[in-house]
């Protein structure tokens, strides 16, 4: 079996490394890649806009409320969890 290079001993410079779909490997499409790897395990961002997790809420409703709900987000352009998020917004801020 070939040994496995280590990334630092690779110069994609001199080198003619291919990825599976053929594309050369350069720096720039390593970076690429770790950039999207970041982002994607990075999840969602957070609704406070700083770096921390927001808490989450879960509840269940009937499959009535629940085809509504995605009937009415559907319409304003919006997920069902914006439109439930900005339901519970405003009951609060009305207490």
């Amino acid at each position: 079996m070939p040994k496995r290079a280590k990334s630092h001993e690779i110069d994609l410079e001199r080198e003619d490394v291919r990825l599976s779909d053929g594309t050369r490997l350069t720096e720039d499409v390593a970076d690429a890649i770790v950039d999207d790897d970041v982002r994607r395990k990075a999840g969602r961002p957070s609704l406070t806009g700083a770096a921390a997790a927001s808490p989450r809420v879960s509840f269940r409703v009937t499959p009535e409320v629940r085809d509504r709900a995605a009937a009415i987000a559907s319409d304003e352009g919006k997920t069902i969890s914006e439109l439930a998020r900005e339901a519970l917004e405003a009951r609060v801020q009305a207490s």
